[in-house]
């Protein structure tokens, strides 16, 4: 068995898995306005605020910094992309890290709206439903492309990123970074 580096702590994956399980459980109870609809968008809010403070707590993988870089290295990335050149990363890829940033905000957004639709000001009104319900349909897309980019990385780089975040364990082979911990 090759030796396997421990890239994401176990929050990191918990966080995911529970984003992952109470978005799937909104989008099933889409129809219901009851509470179960609710508790489900408050387990994302509640996920995506823990997954910010561990930006600053978590292990080197777990942090912004580590994965969320600037324009220039970015679109540099995405250049090697679409040359096939693109190198693998233990962390999150820049790409990878800008995903992270849009699905944080998005459900983070979808969760807000959701509970403005709650709120005594502005019960009964259509606009913060429908605005509630595009930035859900928008999160669907951000999803889509997400889990698009994973399958596409791991071909690529011929490793199961889903296993990986399961496990949290990635193989060092080569790669373009040396590990922090």
């Amino acid at each position: 068995m090759k030796n396997k580096l421990k890239i994401w702590d176990l929050p990191v994956r918990l966080l995911h898995w529970l984003l992952v399980s109470s978005i799937a459980a909104a989008w099933y109870t889409s129809e219901d306005i009851g509470p179960l609809h609710e508790y489900c968008g408050y387990a994302a809010a509640s996920a995506v605020a823990a997954r910010l403070l561990w930006s600053f707590a978590g292990s080197s993988y777990a942090r912004f910094p580590q994965f969320v870089l600037g324009a220039g290295p970015t679109m540099a990335y995405l250049r090697q992309v679409l040359a096939g050149t693109a190198p693998r990363y233990l962390g999150h890829n820049p790409l990878g890290g800008w995903m992270v940033v849009a699905l944080l905000s998005c459900v983070g957004l979808v969760a807000f709206t959701g509970w403005l639709t709650t709120t005594e000001l502005l019960w009964g009104y259509a606009w913060p439903v429908r605005i509630h319900e595009s930035l859900a349909w928008l999160l669907v897309a951000l999803i889509a492309a997400h889990v698009g980019g994973v399958i596409f990385t791991s071909w690529q780089h011929r490793e199961n990123l889903v296993a990986a975040m399961f496990s949290g364990n990635k193989s060092p082979e080569e790669s373009p970074e040396t590990p922090a911990d």
